[in-house]
């Protein structure tokens, strides 16, 4: 038992030895204290101290000491204090039934000192397991209702950080399977006409397999990604491989990219990879001291989209690293423009 839980114990034991003598000298009418007085009060308050462990048979425990104290006729006094605290333990430990299934029993138990005169401290008397047990539900209900909360932000965290894993996975396992089929068709084509090519292209499915493998545990890993320009135009180099025509133009003192600067590149080429009829695209990145303007655009038939999976974990990304994101699709172009603050905001 730690030394914290008997600080209660022995305080109400003190007290109700201190006070006990003065009581007697108050009280004309009731028995005088003697052995059995003070042996009731600190049995009574030596049973708040497993109140923690025992809640329902400790409270019936201190109910009994303190009935026979009142029958026996000595003054009222601390002792109720103690009976309080074991009252107030079990409805602040047990559920409200649990806790009334064990306070009734133990009122019923008080109040036998009353037996011959029942009306004249009912009240009282019922006051004092009342009191304490409505105080211990509510303290029960403020803390359970905390508990909740906690759970529920915890479950929140826990939401955010599997769809953040989802869209790191969609980034990396769409980016390499695109590149893959691209090639395969490209092998598929010319196996028979040029072979020669079509092992170009098996060599770069295995390539892209390789670097989506290694991409893949490091985002499983938590690895915190910091691509510099290298990593940039190594990724366009990826996609010139798969068949894209990728106009690369970088302004400013070359820098390295903000992480989500890279996965909004990554992803907006993996979609002219996918989608696109017409595989060019044209990327701009403009380094500023304070951010970073990334800019990809690329033809395309149609003037209407629709934001998917892809382009709403991009403006995601953006938007928590403090950023915006915008993308328009007009004039048979479609283009996303992002500005990335250096340092998250």
């Amino acid at each position: 038992m730690r030394a914290r839980d008997l600080a209660l114990p022995v305080a109400l034991a003190a007290v109700g030895l201190a006070t006990l003598p003065v009581l007697d000298d108050l009280s004309a009418t009731d028995r005088p204290v003697n052995a059995v007085a003070f042996a009731l009060v600190v049995a009574t308050a030596a049973l708040t101290a497993v109140r923690h462990r025992w809640p329902g048979p400790a409270l019936l425990a201190a109910a009994a000491t303190t009935s026979a104290y009142l029958i026996t006729g000595f003054p009222y006094g601390p002792i109720l204090l103690a009976f309080a605290v074991c009252v107030y333990g079990v409805a602040r430990a047990r559920p409200v039934r649990q806790a009334a299934a064990w306070s009734v029993p133990a009122l019923f138990v008080l109040l036998l000192h009353l037996f011959e005169d029942p009306l004249s401290g009912l009240a009282p008397g019922t006051a004092w397991v009342v009191v304490p047990f409505t105080i211990g539900v509510a303290r029960r209900q403020v803390v359970d209702a905390q508990a909740r909360e906690r759970a529920e932000a915890e479950r929140h965290i826990a939401d955010a950080e599997r769809l953040r894993v989802a869209h790191e996975v969609h980034d990396v396992v769409g980016h390499g399977l695109a590149a893959i089929q691209m090639q395969a068709d490209i092998a598929l084509h010319l196996r028979d006409t040029r072979p020669e090519m079509a092992v170009e292209a098996l060599t770069a499915i295995s390539a892209a397999s390789s670097e989506a493998l290694e991409e893949l545990r490091a985002t499983l890993a938590g690895l915190a990604e910091t691509p510099g320009p290298a990593q940039a135009e190594e990724l366009c180099a990826r996609v010139r491989r798969a068949g894209v025509d990728v106009d690369l133009v970088v302004d400013g003192a070359p820098a390295p990219l903000p992480p989500a600067a890279y996965r909004v590149l990554r992803e907006a080429l993996t979609n002219v990879v996918k989608h696109a009829a017409d595989p060019r695209v044209r990327v701009t990145i403009e380094h500023r001291p304070e951010s970073v303007d990334l800019r990809i655009s690329n033809p395309v038939r149609a003037t209407g989209h629709a934001d998917g999976f892809g382009l709403t974990g991009m403006r995601r990304r953006v938007e928590q690293a403090g950023g915006s994101l915008t993308t328009d699709a007009r004039a048979g172009t479609f283009a996303v423009h992002a500005v990335i603050p250096r340092s998250p905001r």
